[in-house]
Formats: C-alpha cells, structure tokens, sequence
C-alpha cells in the first residue's frame, strides 16, 4: 500500500478518522519503559512532539492491521499488539478532521537492533520510565499523557507486565 507524505496533513475536512497507536514497552530491572518518539520538526501537525507510535487506519484495514503497517512504516519493525486500554477524541485543525484515537498494549517483535526511524515521521526515540516521562511531557491537560499515565499506572498497580495479562489470550510471555 502506498502511503501519503505527512498524512496527517492530508485534508480531510469534517472527517473522522480513526487512529491506532502502539504503548510498546519493555521491562529492564523489573521497571517498564515506554517507546517514545519524537515527531519530525518538519510535521505541521504537533512537530518535535514526544507521541505513542501509530498512525490513520486505512478503509477496510483492522486496528491491527493499520497499528501493524503504521509501526512497520515509521520504524521497520514487526510488534505483537495487547490489549486496548484507552481512547479519546481530538481536532486536528491541520487536517480538519475529528479523530479517534485506541490504544493499544505493544512490544517490539523484531529485534530492537534493526529499529530505524522513518525521518519523514520522527526525528529521534527514548525508553523512558515513567519518572523519566512526567519530567519529559508535564502536560497533563494533553489526552495523550492522559493515557500514557493510565498505561504506567495499569503496568505498576496490577504487575500486569510480570503476569501477562496486558497480552491477549495466547499471547506470548513477556517476562521471559
């Protein structure tokens, strides 16, 4: 499938859009930390912002289908996909558009050495923890950081990294 350039800025006045995207962590030293890029300064839809991966769900295509692409287009990466534990709505004015935004639980598939960032998309990545993220965002009227926090938060009080439970039925351990 082709993609657009800087989708995002596609017009699509009073369209709703649906968007999925990835919370992908890892656990090092019983801590999780999350994937989070940075968005190029070249986006004219929140540049040089620390986002979740994902993007637009393309007509006819499943969440995890267009989360699978997405991640695969920006990053060179296959994931597995968990469960979805928040969505919220926004306005992009660049676009026009109302969208939807899921998110999912995700951890990288593909070994992280061949991770490379699509410089039409992100400009750099970090693992951060979630210290690590409150000092890097401080933004908590932002729905994003919203559900970033109720990630961690998930993550920490029901130790569903250690029990798997954040993976779907049959999903693979990610403690091991």
């Amino acid at each position: 499938m082709h993609k657009t350039t800087h989708d995002s800025e596609t017009s699509a006045n009073g369209q709703q859009v649906i968007t999925a995207c990835a919370f992908i962590f890892k656990v090092v030293d019983n801590e999780p930390l999350l994937f989070l890029p940075k968005r190029a300064s070249t986006k004219k839809f929140l540049p040089n912002k620390y986002e979740l991966p994902g993007g637009h769900i393309n007509f006819g295509e499943t969440l995890d289908e267009g989360l699978k692409r997405e991640i695969q287009e920006e990053f060179g990466m296959d994931i597995e996909i968990g469960k979805c534990f928040y969505a919220f709505t926004y306005l992009n004015n660049i676009k026009g558009s109302h969208s939807v935004e899921i998110i999912y639980y995700a951890r990288f598939a593909s070994p992280e050495s061949s991770l490379q960032l699509n410089p039409e998309d992100h400009s750099e990545y970090k693992w951060v923890s979630l210290d690590q993220y409150k000092e890097l965002v401080q933004d908590d009227a932002d729905n994003e950081y919203r559900a970033i926090m109720e990630g961690f938060a998930i993550l920490k009080n029901s130790k569903g990294f250690l029990k798997n439970n954040v993976f779907r039925s049959g999903g693979v351990s990610i403690d091991g």
